[in-house]
């Protein structure tokens, strides 16, 4: 599936919810909840994504020249925002990471959704991710 194919699938699955705020919150959390715990061995300071209010937690692999993104929060709403971003960055090669116009977001009316303290922190989020794939595309050279 492509990054695009991603986006649209998450744009249909948020088209269903209508312009129900709480149903779409709730749908967030559950969507958090299906992301995979992560060992207590990686929630250390160093993992930490800077900006968020809540804690969120982003390790890193690279397999095959793609990158492997697990995340984990504190807080149920940001744990299901992370874990959109891993649909759509996680298996990816850095330079597509770097590349991607994400506007699955505005389509789906995020910033109805989340106040300003959140969306700064997805801002903070979408930032470390793409660092990630600038600093493996320098550890690969592609």
């Amino acid at each position: 599936m492509t990054i695009d194919e991603a986006q649209q699938e998450i744009i249909d699955e948020f088209a269903l919810l209508g312009d129900d705020r709480e149903s779409t919150i709730y749908y967030i959390m559950e969507l958090g909840e299906k992301l995979p715990e992560l060992d207590e061995k990686y929630k250390k300071e160093d993992n930490i994504i800077k900006g968020c209010q809540s804690k969120v937690w982003l390790v890193t692999e690279l397999k095959d020249d793609k990158i492997i993104f697990n995340a984990d929060s504190n807080t149920a709403i940001t744990k299901g925002l992370i874990s959109l971003l891993i649909r759509i960055y996680s298996g990816r090669g850095p330079k597509e990471i770097m590349n991607t116009d994400l506007y699955f977001m505005e389509k789906i009316g995020m910033q109805n959704v989340i106040g300003s303290q959140r969306s700064n922190g997805l801002t903070a989020m979408i930032k470390q991710i793409k660092l990630y794939g600038l600093a493996y595309q320098a550890k690969i050279g592609s």
